[in-house]
């Protein structure tokens, strides 16, 4: 008798008609091989692989996708559900129903000619109980290679799941790149996503965005846990104790940088657990654990540089794990390196760009695209967490709420207590960025950097939010920090980067009661000489600018949450909208 992951198989090779099935699974061979087939094939008339320098960059090959196939197609992601208010205002809804026939007219002979790649892949360490099974079908090799670097691809999904039919379920196409054939279609009920037409990371490595946060979101909420867009960090301090954050920042803000920081501060060491994605459970101690369900870094290339994060370049020339992708950057033709801006202070000479284009410098405005990454194993990571496969996760003394402001949201504030905390998350406002499709730059609201991700009404998950709350002994600190304020003239006032681990110093005598703090209108704010600014040239004006309350710039920012609330109804927590309440009250608005 077939087994579930059998019959699965054959509906999509009917459903497909490839030429060929493959089954991944996991192997070191099995990864050269298919680096082999992406470096002899072609879509859309590029190679889909190129070597790059072996002796710079070991294992590493480069990727240039279609020039209309960049970032995340929000516009065109939807969350299936019966009811548009299930889905919620944060959400594209579509009648599943409508949904399917869609996709399956799509995906009916589109493989034809092709291979039909089946990943079995495990979200979490394998012998977790809070790791997840799944399946996606694909015919990109490099999605099929991107995928085993970025999850735990092979036989041990396929012995995780045996008889059982519980597993997510990925089914994708790159189709021919086309966007007006371009959409990804979530089903939370049925764990399954469908993608069509693009072959960027956030669309079509569907482990990724699609299962651990969308779907992920979904039966977190079902189930009492989190699935969240979050780095999960170890800062080790002095005495050898290592205490464990979260943080939350939408794309571009830092994420990566901060996951992967080395601290300017003598005795302390940040142990990386995962830059992305966090899934958060109530321990049986009652404190909240985190896992990271994902194997890899996908990460910004531009901005990433020795200065910025000399971790991430380690990583990114260690030869561990094979391969790493490049995608979208430029290449530096005298030595066939990746390049992107921030990779070095001088632009090389002779550079191709990541249309495949002889780079001009005074022509072009980036040689690199805005978007483009990297993909890299995160057993590369020199930094990489003895406690990354541990099967409870780690304990969380601290959760990290940011943005990228010009103004407004002060360097630092810590929120009074869980709910405060929930509130502070649930206002946050960022400027746009290249990660997604659209305008760059806007303000929008973006709580707990999970706006593009919510597989839910966003109304029902700030609620979700507060019942974990009560569902925990010793809550974590919350925090709230802006690394991106600027002067009048422009200018950052904050030196950010590697310095920011003064900033974790403050959140973690805060944490173990070492330091006091004062109140504001909006949170907890450090004292005066409370944050080491020790070797710094930092004026004691800008330190006070840094963490200003300006009433003017909230009576704007309460406008906006105002709006941003609206748009739930009734869906708004009560315990919300009474923080609101009381801020204005304390702006005397």
């Amino acid at each position: 008798m077939a087994t579930p992951i059998e019959l699965f198989i054959e509906e999509m090779q009917k459903l497909f008609q490839p030429d060929e099935v493959y089954i991944m699974d996991g192997s070191q061979e099995e990864a050269e091989k298919l680096a082999n087939i992406a470096q002899k094939s072609k879509v859309d008339g590029k190679i889909v692989l190129e070597k790059l320098n072996e002796k710079e960059y070991p294992n590493s090959y480069y990727h240039r996708s279609n020039t209309n196939d960049v970032a995340r197609t929000e516009h065109l992601t939807f969350v299936c559900t019966p009811s548009k208010t299930e889905a919620g205002p944060n959400n594209n809804w579509m009648d599943p129903v409508e949904a399917k026939e869609k996709m399956m007219g799509f995906f009916k002979g589109a493989m034809k000619g092709r291979t039909m790649y089946v990943i079995p892949f495990v979200m979490g360490p394998p012998k977790s109980k809070y790791a997840k099974n799944c399946i996606q079908v694909t015919d990109s090799v490099y999605v099929a290679l991107s995928m085993r670097i970025m999850a735990r691809v092979g036989k041990q999904a396929v012995e995780r799941i045996g008889s059982s039919s519980d597993f997510f379920r990925g089914v994708h196409s790159i189709g021919d790149v086309n966007p007006d054939r371009r959409f990804i279609m979530h089903f939370p009920q049925e764990n399954l996503v469908m993608s069509f037409g693009s072959g960027y990371g956030g669309n079509a490595l569907l482990g990724k965005k699609c299962y651990s946060l969308r779907i992920g979101s979904y039966l977190g909420y079902q189930e009492g846990w989190l699935a969240e867009h979050m780095i999960i960090i170890g800062v080790e301090v002095p005495d050898g104790k290592v205490i464990y954050f979260l943080g939350a920042f939408p794309s571009a803000c830092g994420k990566t940088n901060l996951a992967l920081l080395e601290p300017v501060l003598k005795g302390y060491k940040v142990w990386t657990l995962g830059d992305d994605i966090a899934w958060i459970n109530v321990g049986e101690d009652g404190r909240l654990y985190a896992i990271n369900p994902e194997a890899g870094f996908f990460g910004v290339a531009p901005g990433t540089g020795l200065k910025t994060n000399p971790i991430m370049i380690k990583t990114l020339k260690n030869d561990k794990f094979f391969p790493t992708l490049f995608t979208n950057t430029a290449v530096d033709n005298s030595d066939n390196t990746p390049w992107w801006e921030g990779a070095s202070d001088e632009i090389p000479s002779d550079l191709t760009n990541w249309q495949g284009q002889k780079y001009d410098k005074n022509l072009d405005k980036a040689a690199a695209h805005p978007n483009s990454r990297f993909t890299v194993s995160i057993y590369n990571c020199p930094t990489l967490s003895p406690e990354y496969n541990n099967p409870k996760g780690v304990p969380i003394s601290g959760i990290i709420f940011g943005g990228r402001r010009k103004d407004t949201i002060p360097l630092v504030y810590e929120a009074k207590d869980w709910n405060s905390g929930v509130f502070t998350a649930s206002i946050i406002g960022s400027e746009t960025t290249a990660a997604s499709s659209g305008q760059v730059g806007n303000v929008r609201r973006d709580p707990m950097a999970m706006l593009p991700f919510c597989g839910y009404n966003m109304g029902e998950y700030f609620q979700h939010w507060i019942n974990i709350g009560k569902k925990v002994k010793k809550l974590p600190k919350i925090f709230m920090v802006n690394w991106f304020r600027k002067d009048e003239n422009g200018k950052f006032m904050w030196p950010g980067f590697r310095d920011n681990s003064r900033i974790i110093k403050w959140m973690i005598y805060r944490i173990e009661g070492k330091t006091g703090a004062k109140e504001s209108e909006i949170g907890l704010f450090p004292e005066e000489n409370a944050i080491d600014l020790s070797g710094l040239d930092i004026k004691k004006e800008t330190m006070e600018k840094l963490l200003k309350v300006d009433k003017q710039d909230w009576k704007r920012e309460v406008a906006m949450i105002e709006e941003f609330y609206a748009k739930f109804g009734d869906k708004i927590p009560r315990d919300l909208r009474k923080h609101l309440t009381e801020l204005k009250k304390k702006l005397g608005l």
